[in-house]
């Protein structure tokens, strides 16, 4: 792997609710060529993220029902369909998990397709819908059993958490969700991922893309590894 692959796999995230528009702004500024693949903004700045984003490889992601996860599917819908409308290109959703917990599979699964309906008709079917689980809220079972029923209501990826749960990503997550998913739906690991080892050993357990705020640093630090004498 070399600094634009690890950076192709980083969906650089912004989910700060104190973060106005200037602000975030300049952080885009400052994101927006790194080769991210995308960054993952709170929805009203989708407009923004667009328009900084524009002829650039980065797509525009945002989140729906953040941090919960317990809004009616059909206002999850809705949201979704107006951020593809807005310019966001990735939705990360987050699961029902409160339903998981009660194992009322047929509620969690009803929930994610009207969101993956809704992005894929708003999108003309070039959307992508990740599903957050909120792993630390759930066991190995439940973590699998979601991840089987999200791909089967259509979602591309899983992903771990929200960053505001209990715990963010970890290792045995990973390994649970690929195993779940197979070699062919995406997984996210995002949480408490802050340096290059952590990232690293997270895509080699099998998720395909990270969540993190700190992309830049990881990205540096690569760098920096990679020259040092006895490496590269």
């Amino acid at each position: 792997m070399d600094a634009a692959e690890l950076a192709a796999a980083i969906d650089q995230t912004l989910l700060k609710p104190t973060v106005g528009e200037r602000e975030a702004r300049e952080w885009m500024q400052g994101q927006r060529d790194a080769g991210f693949a995308s960054l993952c903004v709170s929805p009203f700045l989708v407009p923004a993220a667009a328009e900084i984003l524009a002829g650039t490889s980065t797509k525009v992601c945002t989140v729906v029902a953040f941090p919960l996860g317990y809004a009616l599917s059909v206002s999850k819908a809705q949201e979704a369909a107006r951020l593809v409308d807005a310019g966001a290109t990735e939705i990360d959703m987050v699961m029902n998990f409160a339903a998981a917990l009660e194992g009322s599979w047929d509620v969690v699964s009803s929930d994610i397709a009207a969101v993956v309906s809704a992005t894929r008709e708003a999108s003309g079917g070039l959307a992508i819908v990740k599903v957050i689980l909120e792993t630390g809220h759930l066991d190995a079972e439940c973590i699998a059993e979601s991840c089987r029923v999200a791909v089967a209501a259509g979602a591309d990826f899983v992903k771990t958490s929200t960053g505001f749960g209990p715990r963010g990503a970890s290792i045995a997550d990973v390994r649970i969700m690929r195993d779940a998913v197979g070699p062919h739906v995406g997984v996210k690991a995002a949480g408490g991922i802050r340096n290059l080892d952590d990232a690293l050993a997270l895509l080699a357990e099998g998720a395909t893309r990270i969540g993190t705020s700190g992309g830049l640093a990881i990205l540096d630090e690569f760098t920096l590894r990679a020259a040092a004498p006895g490496r590269g």
